[in-house]
């Protein structure tokens, strides 16, 4: 892969190439994709999307600390950008052709892994991590399974896996009406942001990290084919399905999404009292102990202060080491022949695998996060069944007087029944994943009769 491809300003609808040396340097077109992510109504939803630990109704004096789907998403930005300008420094001074001829700067790489993290999540369902477990749970083992047979094995594969990924890359680029190739963003910022640049089969076909998940959907598969041709990314050869390696800057915004929740979901559960102070920075001064300054730290009386203190400290610390990683691993990166995550590489390893075992078994299995994810298995079960049914019926002429009232409940853009079993139920199932956790909460009550 070639690095002057892969950092193509090319958007969606283009007749004429971008040249980087022509940019206006007042408003960078990298910086624009920042700018129309932030103000998008799918990022705006993410307020009210769990991260880990749900948001109670009655906020207590520590409860102000939790993270949102969205302050998440903008924590992982600013590390992004921090890493992005690093190595794109590196970058320029290996490739100087990319700075003389091409007009490229440093700040360039921060933009594009700063706006594709900022985008990371936004495709991902309401309440936490079991969101697309719980839509895939429905076409597996639940109501949604007698619609098997009228799906390919692919397009059944992407309902049963639901992917957060792939319906961020369908939010990015899905064209609507008067709205052509949606947020129309440059080709750069969409590849680093497909972590996952393959379809949903053959499931994990290698341990290779591009491999671990997916990152469209059928319905995007041309618009996924046209991005990586203009980016270069190289094709896994003899394969049936269609797979890339990824785009070189991806691995700093999953560092970056690392970085963040490795640490920050810590700190959500220590000021939450799921894991104790004292407790907590033994760990933070395990992972920062070449990087502190005692002198410093010692005059701190305030655990706060301490715990802030420590939290910059190693976020700077695995920032510095994943640069390192990239650093010397940019020409395997560049082939493809990379298979893990940096973190994964990071002679801090041992110090980040027992934070994150802790917070396993303090915060991600809590019975708080618990109760809340099973409510939202419910949650979400009901709205697809209600939806789903209604809309078949509708394509079918079957529809009953409830379900013509019912379908105008949804949202213009997903009343659509013209279209195939698959994209049906596909669109359905990415209209529940835009709701926020409280209007998935509400609206299963309305359906249900228990509010009007």
């Amino acid at each position: 892969m070639k690095w002057e491809q892969l950092l193509s300003l090319k958007r969606y609808g283009d007749s004429e190439k971008r040249l980087r040396k022509l940019q206006d340097e007042t408003r960078l077109g990298f910086e624009v994709d920042y700018d129309r992510i932030i103000f998008s109504s799918a990022f705006r939803s993410l307020q009210d999307k769990t991260q880990v630990v749900p948001m109670p109704i009655d906020v207590g004096s520590r409860r102000d600390f939790v993270h949102t789907r969205l302050t998440h998403s903008l924590e992982v930005s600013v590390v992004g950008r921090s890493l992005g300008r690093i190595a794109g420094k590196k970058i320029l001074e290996k490739h100087p052709d990319l700075k003389e001829e091409h007009g490229y700067q440093f700040n360039d790489f921060g933009a594009i892994v700063a706006a594709a993290s900022l985008a990371h999540d936004i495709g991902n369902p309401p309440f936490g991590h079991s969101g697309e477990k719980a839509i895939g749970a429905f076409f597996k083992t639940g109501k949604g399974v007698k619609y098997q047979s009228e799906l390919t094995h692919k397009e059944y594969q992407d309902l049963v896996d639901f992917e957060g990924n792939a319906n961020g890359l369908k939010l990015l680029t899905a064209s609507r009406d008067g709205v052509p190739g949606g947020l129309r963003l440059s080709y750069a910022t969409i590849g680093a942001f497909m972590k996952y640049p393959k379809e949903s089969l053959p499931k994990k076909p290698t341990n290779h990290i591009s491999d671990k998940k997916f990152g469209f959907f059928q319905s995007e598969k041309d618009v996924f084919n046209d991005i990586a041709n203009e980016l270069g990314l190289r094709k896994k050869e003899g394969r049936d399905d269609t797979a890339y390696y990824r785009h070189p800057l991806t691995y700093l915004v999953e560092a970056a999404d690392d970085i963040c929740y490795t640490i920050i979901d810590f700190e959500d559960g220590i000021n939450l009292g799921f894991i104790s102070e004292d407790y907590a920075l033994e760990y933070f001064i395990k992972l920062v102990k070449d990087a502190i300054n005692t002198k410093k730290y010692n005059q701190m009386t305030n655990t706060s202060n301490r715990l802030s203190y420590l939290r910059a400290l190693a976020i700077n610390t695995l920032i510095k080491d994943a640069i390192r990683v990239f650093e010397e691993n940019e020409e395997a990166i560049l082939n493809g022949d990379f298979e893990s995550a940096l973190l994964d590489k990071s002679m801090y390893e041992a110090q980040i695998d027992d934070i994150i075992s802790l917070s396993i078994s303090n915060i991600y299995q809590s019975n708080e996060v618990i109760e809340k994810e099973l409510a939202g298995f419910k949650v979400i079960a009901d709205i697809l069944e209600v939806y789903t049914d209604c809309l078949i019926k509708l394509k079918n002429n079957e529809a009953a007087t409830y379900d013509k009232l019912l379908m105008r409940t949804l949202p213009n853009t997903y009343q659509d029944y013209s279209g195939s079993y698959y994209e049906i139920l596909l669109n359905t199932s990415c209209f529940v994943a835009s709701l926020s956790d409280s209007a998935a909460v509400h609206l299963h009550n309305k359906i249900l009769g228990r509010q009007l």
